[in-house]
């Protein structure tokens, strides 16, 4: 770069006033943070420095020339009379750059990305149209999810649209070209290989192993190369989290549950729940930030190809975050898809062996926590967050939980405490120990025709609380992987031995099945 400029000392002083001219405008229109953007020739006002810094980068590189008007630090632009004759038909301004300022600037991704993206923002999608290549495309990409449209039929929508366009249109004439334009505005995933019995994850100190370290099976599918046999797809929720403080518009809604909320007693809000209060009075200084994050958990199993009788199981597992209004917590929009659990058998109690990448992150969020850009605050802050509670239905909480949900002890409250009894004509499970729940003197109590013929003089026994639960499974060890059956169980199963009955027990068997009814 030319520094001439340097050798007058009238020039040097100039420049030197020019400087802190700039950066006392800029310190007096953002105090609320002690960062600010450098507008440096190498910074281009994508990264965010102190003051000093700034100053240091403004004598090392110089200013970028074409950075006129202070837009980023205060000024107001000038106002550009537009000439249109239809001004109601065109879009007031035209957000895409300012979003790839934004998720560039604050999740410090490579400026090479950006600066190609940038490029296609300048490209109009044909000659005299209002947008532009990647704004048209995220118009048409938005439609393909809103619809459910397959790759195939959009693949052939762009391939028509590339024709039925003006000349020299720069909209991808595929979806791999598509899929490419759009590579550095979405979010990354990760891929871990799992053992096919449900056994451990490759990853962490399995990372390199080609044999499950339980059950031996191999990590490969048999006759191919480098194919695993069963695969976990993560989608990270930190990235994400960072991507709504991103947006000024999201990271005020995310404080909405503390900006004045009328208290008239009604639960209208999780915020009015116990859960959130306990959190707010045990630890104080997780609570005093209303930027940390209260998030929900939901797991069940779905059948993707719409058919009860398909073999194929998938589990996603989602993170619901409270924070937001309540006509905003559960839209698709903000419910985060982490994890996507598939294949031919369901994971039941194994689950924990997927959910163990996830469980890190919010370790993370929870112990440490993670430096994030406040878009609406202008303002770096630790972001931390907490598991609040599981939705799911009862089979799964007790996948989820561990606790059995089935059988004698199928409470998972009373557990070994469980009023159960065998019904041996009918071959059940029942439970018929809910009276002792009355009051001492409720009438039912003393009902014997309508129940089991017995009084009932029982009160119930307290649940244990979270320590005792803690003591009582104390140097409990889990073993994780399903049974593997040996080759005489399989052939077994194959090829069953058919028991010899005679006539007279045939007869005996009817004649016991016609009694019962």
């Amino acid at each position: 770069m030319d520094k001439s400029w340097m050798s007058s000392d009238r020039l040097s002083k100039a420049y030197d006033e020019g400087v802190n001219a700039f950066l006392e405008f800029a310190q007096s229109n953002n105090l609320e943070s002690d960062l600010i953007r450098c507008p440096c020739v190498n910074c281009n006002n994508l990264w965010h420095h102190s003051i000093d810094s700034v100053r240091y980068h403004l004598f090392a590189h110089g200013f970028d020339e074409k950075y006129t008007v202070w837009s980023f630090h205060g000024e107001d632009p000038p106002t550009v009379e537009v000439r249109c004759p239809d001004e109601s038909s065109r879009p007031e301004f035209d957000y895409t750059k300012e979003m790839l300022h934004d998720a560039f600037a604050y999740e410090e991704k490579e400026p090479d990305a950006l600066k190609s993206l940038l490029e296609e923002c300048d490209k109009p999608l044909y000659e005299g149209s209002e947008h532009n290549a990647l704004s048209g495309l995220m118009i048409f990409q938005h439609l393909k999810g809103q619809f459910g449209w397959s790759d195939t039929s959009f693949d052939a929508l762009l391939g028509a649209l590339k024709t039925v366009l003006p000349a020299k249109n720069t909209i991808p004439s595929s979806m791999y070209e598509a899929k490419k334009m759009l590579k550095g505005i979405g979010l990354e995933y990760e891929k871990f290989h799992a053992c096919e019995n449900d056994c451990v994850l490759f990853w962490n100190e399995y990372k390199d192993a080609s044999e499950c370290p339980t059950c031996g099976t191999s990590r490969w599918k048999t006759n191919t190369k480098n194919v695993p046999r069963k695969v976990l797809w993560y989608f990270p929720p930190i990235p994400r989290f960072r991507r709504m403080f991103s947006s000024p518009e999201i990271a005020h809604d995310l404080t909405w549950h503390a900006q004045g909320r009328s208290n008239d007693g009604k639960l209208t809000h999780p915020s009015d729940s116990p859960s959130w209060k306990l959190v707010d009075n045990t630890w104080k200084e997780f609570g005093r930030e209303s930027r940390n994050l209260r998030l929900a958990l939901s797991a069940d199993g779905i059948n993707p190809h719409k058919s009860l009788s398909s073999k194929h199981s998938c589990w996603p597992v989602t993170l619901v975050t409270y924070n937001l209004p309540s006509y905003l917590c559960m839209t698709r929009k903000f419910m985060m898809l982490t994890l996507l659990i598939s294949g031919p058998k369901q994971p039941g109690n194994n689950i924990d062996v997927y959910l163990a990448p996830l469980i890190a992150d919010l370790k993370l969020l929870w112990e440490t926590g993670v430096r994030t850009f406040d878009a609406y605050k202008k303002e770096y802050f630790n972001l931390r967050a907490i598991l609040l509670w599981t939705i799911n239905d009862f089979p799964a909480y007790g996948n989820l939980s561990g606790c059995v949900t089935k059988g004698y002890n199928a409470c998972p409250i009373c557990s070994e405490n469980t009023c159960s009894q065998w019904l041996p004509k009918s071959r059940k499970v029942c439970f018929l120990g809910h009276r002792k729940f009355l009051s001492p003197k409720h009438p039912f109590r003393k009902r014997k025709k309508d129940f089991n013929n017995e009084q009932e003089s029982d009160v119930p026994k307290k649940p244990l609380s979270g320590e005792e639960i803690y003591d009582y499974l104390a140097g409990f060890e889990n073993v994780w992987g399903q049974k593997i059956k040996s080759k005489t169980e399989k052939s077994k199963k194959k090829n069953p031995k058919k028991k010899k009955v005679t006539i007279d027990e045939r007869a005996k068997f009817w004649h016991k099945k016609s009694n019962i009814f």
